[in-house]
């Protein structure tokens, strides 16, 4: 498993007035776009391309165009969402799936309650959104159902991770060769006793759409 942080004056400087607490939703919702289109960039470094050859209005010359079958990006219900709109800037010919996951409160376990994906995701590239790699435990179950699926390499983007969430994933996948890979605007310090990143930004998803 690899883990980016992207090192990036414009990501510092848009984390942290996403960590401003007085920062309102629609600023915020606009941010997380941003963000993540500068994110999509390193996560994409490797996406898969096959040579073509193309007439421009001077002459004949050899490109390289996006490989089918295309890749899939899969936001985590609900502050995913919120993350999609930034990708598909840089992906728009993406297949677009959803997963829907919550973590239970007490034991912090995440369990999935909505999925529209293809049944067969064999030889597909997978770009997962989640805002926050906190415990890990929702990334570990998306990935896992994925991976069941045929999916042929995974790269999650996250806004946040903290170090305990990095080390359930590695932990998890250990003994597995399959690609995974973690693209993060920072690693924070650590988890506190809720399982929230501190010192992170609160909870994503109410902070793009509400408390409900």
């Amino acid at each position: 498993m690899k883990v980016r942080v992207v090192n990036h004056p414009l990501v510092t400087h848009k984390l942290t007035v996403l960590r401003d607490k007085k920062t309102n939703s629609q600023v915020f919702r606009h941010l997380v776009e941003e963000l993540v289109t500068l994110l999509a960039y390193e996560a994409t470094r490797e996406v898969k391309i096959e040579p073509v050859q193309i007439e421009t209005p001077v002459a004949s010359t050899k490109g390289a165009m996006l490989s089918t079958p295309r890749p899939v990006v899969v936001p985590i219900l609900r502050a995913g969402l919120g993350m999609l709109e930034g990708m598909m800037r840089v992906l728009p010919s993406a297949e677009v799936g959803f997963l829907g996951m919550v973590r239970d409160e007490k034991t912090l376990q995440a369990s999935t309650y909505a999925n529209r994906l293809p049944e067969d995701l064999s030889g597909r590239q997978c770009y997962i959104l989640d805002p926050m790699l906190a415990t890990g435990g929702t990334l570990v179950a998306a990935m896992n159902y994925l991976i069941e699926r045929g999916a042929k390499d995974i790269t999650a983007i996250c806004l946040l991770s903290a170090p305990e969430g990095a080390k359930t994933l590695e932990r998890a996948f250990e003994n597995s060769n399959f690609p995974i890979t973690v693209v993060t605007g920072a690693m924070d310090e650590r988890l506190n006793e809720h399982g929230y990143i501190v010192p992170g930004l609160g909870d994503a998803g109410d902070r793009l759409y509400g408390v409900v």
